[in-house]
């Protein structure tokens, strides 16, 4: 295989460490899952905390969600369906990271995507924040709810239950799930202070622009033609 699964398992429980340190997950939350070839995936057990795996936890399974391979007492995330639409979808994903960091999830909870334009390392790296309809866990009701969104963005709020994020790699799916919480708490924080100053057009233009010289790859919500936000209040690049 392309992909050195051992490594791969070592890298699950770091992340898995990290997004407990960092208060992303609390007892047995999340679920992170990387993707070895077209139909064979490893991903975190359900019923374990995250920041307590070693790597004879991690599951093996098919791209349907079907064990291929799991030690004795331990069985894969319940929310893996969740997982598999985003590689069904984004035959470039390498990765998917799901947590509940609590400022996203506070917005996610009040309803509120994440799209004001207030610092250049959000515009550049995540474009905006759609947030997806409530889905009850571990049902399709959560992988059709995020479909609408795959083909534009690499991170999704995901209404009264957390966040999700995707990306070639598991390291960049993680990063992007920690720009999404700083982004998050910095909105939070300032519109508490006062009226977030955000950006205005022609400043996002030479953000967007930026990103494009910088080659960051993935999907892009400022990308699309001609066309607004989804749900978004309102799309802050579009008239």
């Amino acid at each position: 295989m392309a992909l050195n699964e051992s490594k791969i398992k070592e890298q699950i429980c770091d992340i898995g460490k990290r997004i407990y340190n960092k208060n992303m997950v609390a007892a047995n939350d999340g679920n992170i899952s990387v993707k070895i070839d077209d139909n064979v995936f490893l991903c975190t057990p359900t019923g374990v905390s995250k920041g307590f795996m070693t790597p004879d936890y991690i599951c093996k399974v098919d791209a349907n969600g079907n064990v291929i391979e799991a030690n004795e007492g331990f069985r894969p995330s319940s929310e893996i369906k969740m997982h598999m639409r985003v590689y069904a979808k984004r035959p470039d994903v390498g990765a998917v990271v799901h947590a509940h960091p609590n400022f996203a999830t506070s917005f996610a909870i009040a309803g509120q995507p994440l799209s004001k334009p207030i610092m250049p390392e959000a515009v550049i790296s995540l474009g905006c924040v759609p947030l997806a309809p409530y889905g009850t866990p571990s049902t399709p009701e959560i992988p059709d709810s995020i479909e609408p969104y795959l083909n534009d963005f690499d991170s999704v709020l995901l209404e009264n239950h957390g966040a999700l994020t995707w990306s070639s790699d598991l390291l960049s799916a993680y990063m992007k799930m920690e720009s999404l919480e700083f982004y998050a708490e910095l909105l939070y924080k300032s519109s508490n202070i006062g009226e977030p100053t955000e950006f205005t057009k022609e400043q996002i233009a030479q953000l967007v622009e930026i990103r494009h010289k910088m080659g960051i790859k993935g999907k892009y919500p400022a990308d699309r033609k001609g066309e607004n936000c989804y749900k978004c209040k309102r799309c802050f690049w579009k008239d």
